[in-house]
C-alpha cells in the first residue's frame, strides 16, 4: 500500500470480497518521501480495520548498490535502480504471502498493464489484478463512488521509485488523453492517424502510445521457449481438446 489510489481501491475491494480479518496491507517505504506516503497507507489500513506491516526497504536497496550495483554502475541509471527497488517490493509481498498462504493482490490499472508502464517481476508480479481491466479513468470514478478519500483521488500518480517522479512527466501525457488512445487504439483498432484525429492529439502522440504498447509486448507474455509457438494458448491446437 502505496497511500495512492491504485493500492487505496485494491485494497478496499479487497476487504469488501473478503473481509478485513483476510487483507494484510503492507507499507514498503524507501525513502523520506516514501515514508510519508506510508503514513497515508497505514491511516486507510486502519480505516479499513486491516492489519498492516510496513517494512523500510532503504537498507536492502542500500545494500544492493553497495554490492552488485557497485560492478555495473547502477547509480548512473535511476531506472535500473527503481525497477530493483520495485522487485524488493515483490520480494517482500511474496515473502509475507508464504508466510501466510496468502495471495499477492496487484495494483496495476490497463492503462498501465497496455502501455508495460510497470516493473517486469516487479510491481508487473501478483496473483490477482482486480483493477487489471479499468483504465486509470475508470479507476478514478469507481475510486469516488466507493469512497476512497477525495484527498488520495486527487494525487498525481507516481511509481514512486525515485524522488519527484510521476507518472505524467514520464510517460508524456495526462491519463485522461493516454485512455482515449488506448481505447481506439487497442479496443477499437484504430490507425495512429484516426486516433490522433479523434483525441486531437498530434500524430507523433500517438505513435508514442502505440510504440509502447508495442515494446512492452514481451512484459504481458509468457518467456518465449523452443517449439512453443504464439498460438500456444489457442485451444483448438492443444491435442487435450480435439
Amino acid at each position: 500500500m502505496s497511500g495512492g489510489i491504485d493500492s487505496t481501491l485494491t485494497a478496499t475491494l479487497a476487504v469488501e470480497a473478503l473481509g478485513s480479518d483476510r487483507v494484510l496491507g503492507l507499507g514498503l517505504p524507501a525513502s523520506k518521501t516514501d515514508s510519508v506516503h506510508a503514513t497515508e497507507a497505514r491511516t486507510v489500513a486502519d480505516g479499513l480495520g486491516i492489519e498492516f506491516q510496513e517494512i523500510q526497504l532503504r537498507p536492502l536497496l542500500k545494500a544492493f548498490e553497495e554490492t552488485v550495483g557497485a560492478d555495473f554502475e547502477a547509480d548512473a541509471d535511476r531506472v535500473a535502480t527503481g525497477n530493483v527497488l520495485a522487485r524488493l517490493r515483490m520480494l517482500s509481498a511474496y515473502y509475507a504471502a508464504n508466510t501466510r498462504s496468502l495471495l499477492v493482490l496487484g495494483t496495476s490499472n490497463r492503462s498501465e498493464l497496455l502501455l508495460g508502464y510497470y516493473t517486469k517481476y516487479g510491481d508487473g508480479a501478483a496473483d490477482l489484478f482486480p483493477l487489471g481491466d479499468l483504465y486509470k479513468t475508470e479507476v478514478r470514478s469507481l475510486a469516488a463512488h466507493v469512497g476512497v478519500p477525495r484527498r488520495i483521488i486527487s494525487k498525481p500518480p507516481t511509481g514512486g521509485l525515485w524522488s519527484g517522479q510521476t507518472d505524467e512527466s514520464e510517460i508524456g501525457a495526462g491519463y485522461g488523453t493516454l485512455d482515449r488512445l488506448l481505447r481506439l487504439l487497442i479496443d477499437r483498432e484504430c490507425d495512429v492517424e484516426t486516433a490522433a484525429d479523434r483525441v486531437d492529439v498530434p500524430v507523433e502522440t500517438a505513435q508514442d502510445v502505440a510504440e509502447m504498447y508495442l515494446d512492452s509486448a514481451h512484459k504481458r507474455t509468457l518467456p518465449p521457449m523452443p517449439g512453443i509457438g504464439e498460438h500456444s494458448g489457442d485451444r483448438s491446437r492443444q491435442p487435450f481438446y480435439r
